[in-house]
């Protein structure tokens, strides 16, 4: 691999961090926004015991989500890497690291820790979608007053 390909793939495996921090970000507001609609509709309304029970597991999954997302732009600041390293060093000393850098190694990093961010993501979507059938349901039960 030529170094501008190499430039490239870091290029692009940092946009895709990016991209996943700021849909993570969507998420975690439309889950507090679902959350908080969920909360001041039920609270007005005559609940059964179904409904509390269907409804209250919909928001404790919207709450799992919330805690996945969290998750997943959580800052790590172990490792000794990146910026990190960088506020720990002299000028000297950071134009010396820089210089035997190995981009390919920050490549795998970086991907790996964008995978690890995507699949927090896709688990946080996936009980979102969950979260959202509970709470369905919960509404369906206090509309048609079944169960």
């Amino acid at each position: 691999m030529s170094t501008d390909e190499l430039i490239a793939a870091h290029a692009e495996v940092k946009a895709e961090i990016a991209r996943t921090d700021s849909k993570t970000g969507l998420l975690l507001a439309f889950v507090g926004a679902v959350m908080a609609g969920a909360w001041t509709t039920a609270k007005d309304l005559p609940l059964t015991l179904p409904a509390y029970l269907v409804g209250g597991a919909g928001l404790a999954l919207l709450l799992v989500a919330a805690g996945l997302a969290l998750q997943a732009v959580r800052p790590n600041l172990g490792g000794g890497r990146g910026f990190i390293l960088w506020a720990t060093l002299t000028p000297q000393q950071l134009v010396a690291t820089t210089e035997t850098r190995d981009l390919a190694a920050d490549i795998v990093g970086l991907a790996r820790i964008a995978v690890a961010k995507f699949v927090l993501l896709r688990r946080a979507v996936d009980l979102v979608l969950a979260a959202g059938a509970f709470l369905l349901v919960a509404a369906l039960i206090v509309l048609g007053g079944a169960l």
